[in-house]
Order: C-alpha cells, then structure tokens, then sequence
C-alpha cells in the first residue's frame, strides 16, 4: 500500500499542472486499483489457509456416503457406539457398522480378508500384525490410552484386595488370554508385582472377563479401568500400584483395498477430534 502511494506522488507531481478536473479522471483509478490490489493481498492468504485446512481434514468432508465396516477392541464397545452415533450426526449418509471383540483375533480376520474397512486396536502388537501385512491404508494413529484395575462382585466375597490375591490358588480368578492386549498388559503387571497369577480362567477379551465378575463365577478379575466404570455398580473396582507399568496404547488406521475409502479415512480422523476424545474422555479413557 505505501508502495502505491509513493508511486501516485511522484506521477501527481508530473500532472499538477493540468486543470483540477482533468487530474481527478486520470488520478482515482489508479487509487482505486492500488487500495482494491492491497485488499486482495491481505485477503488472500486466510482463504487460503482455511481452504487447507478444510481439505486436511478428512472427517469434515460432507459429501461422504456409503457404508463402512469397523472392527474395534472390545473395551471401547460403550464408546465407539457413541462416537459412531457422533459421526453419523455429521454424515448422515453414512452406515457404520460396528463389529467387537479380542483385538488378536480381529487382526487375524483382517488379514485372513474379513471385510473391514477400519481398525481400532487395544494394542500396538495387535495392530502390527494389520501393518505388518501391510493392510493400513495410512501409519496408525494412537487415539487413546488405558490402564488395568481389578473388578469384583458387589459386596467382595472373596476378600480380595490387591493384584497379590491373583497368586492365591484358593481364589476363583479369571484373566484374559495372553495373546489378548490386556492380558499382555496384566503379564506386565504381574511381573512388576512380583506375582506368579493361579487362573481359573482365561478369557478371549475383557468383556468376557468382566461377565464372569457380574455373574458371581469368579472372585475377581483383571481388566481394564475403563471397563469396571462401564460395569457401574455391577462390580467394584480396585486400583493397584502396579497398573502404572502396563498403560496400553490404543492405534486406529483405515484398511487398505476397501471401495469406501474416503467415509473410513473420515472416520479414522473423526476419532482424534475433540469431540470423539471427549466421548473417551469420559469412559476413563487417557489421552493419546
């Protein structure tokens, strides 16, 4: 702008000799363009910017349609409903169809060519196996983060009261398998304490493992924070030192090769929004 008007100054003084009418016609079009040029530069890189922005985000793209398939870790059940039901508000032709379970066995299936356009894992190991087969679409992203507690019935029959009691073979104890996340993570805690666990059984996800906790079939269980919390009244949670050590990560990534790529990248990023975060955010989830 200054340029311009330094530029004016020294023509006017070429034509301050020409009668006042005369310099007024050959004078405003040239302000005129120079002040509409110094708008449209200032203007024009916030435009720019939020049509990048807009572009960057696959989740804020409203001609999205079709139906997308997602496999999620059985401890997020209660919350990928609820960011399901989210996403949908904002696409509304959009079907996402949800499907839980053992993250092992999901990433199993996935490779095996089970129809899945999205992956959100309970581990970094179980989603290794989708990567490793390079099935992910993009590099999974880490959405959230969880901790282990032990559940109990209401009233505590068994009078257990820390990750110690998981030693004691005269208590009913239920764990979930090894290869599943949080029975990897409970190994984890387990070696930290020092515990060699006695288990009455191992279940294939920690929903299963929780059910035995409702039922009364055992004296407690190891499973995630987030999972006693979904439980409500149904069981008591215990917290133990050692849960520190054994923090699980949870990825999600889009599964490559699907024909409704664009609605499953949208949804991967909708999971990191603020909105989706805060649905996890009060399951007890971490932050990534």
């Amino acid at each position: 702008m200054r340029r311009a008007l330094v530029g004016l100054s020294s023509r006017s003084q070429k034509l301050r000799r020409l009668p006042g009418s005369v310099l007024s016609m050959v004078l405003l079009p040239v302000v005129l363009v120079a002040l509409v040029g110094c708008s449209a530069a200032a203007s024009a890189p916030e435009s720019s910017v939020k049509n990048t922005e807009a572009s960057a985000d696959p989740s804020s793209n409203p001609a999205l349609s079709g139906t997308i398939v997602v496999d999620a870790a059985a401890s997020l059940t209660g919350s990928f409903t609820a960011i399901a039901s989210a996403f949908k508000a904002l696409h509304p032709d959009v079907t996402v169809t949800l499907n839980f379970g053992s993250s092992a066995a999901l990433a199993s299936a996935i490779v095996a060519g089970a129809p899945v356009d999205v992956f959100a894992a309970a581990s970094a190991t179980t989603m290794a196996t989708v990567t490793t087969a390079g099935l992910t679409a993009t590099p999974p992203k880490v959405f959230a983060r969880n901790s282990l507690e032990i559940a109990v019935p209401p009233g505590n029959p068994g009078k257990v009261s820390g990750i110690r009691d998981f030693g004691d073979s005269a208590k009913k104890i239920a764990l979930c398998a090894p290869q599943v996340p949080c029975g990897a993570a409970a190994a984890i805690a387990f070696a930290a304490a020092g515990v060699t666990p006695a288990p009455s059984t191992l279940e294939q996800d920690v929903k299963a493992a929780l059910t035995k906790v409702q039922l009364g079939e055992v004296d407690a269980a190891m499973v995630y924070r987030t999972d006693v919390i979904a439980a409500g009244s149904k069981v008591i949670g215990i917290e133990f030192a050692e849960s520190a050590k054994a923090v699980t990560s949870y990825p999600i990534a889009p599964v490559t090769k699907r024909a409704n790529s664009a609605s499953a990248a949208a949804f991967a990023a909708f999971v990191l929004t603020p909105a989706a975060q805060t649905i996890l955010a009060n399951a007890g989830f971490q932050a990534p």
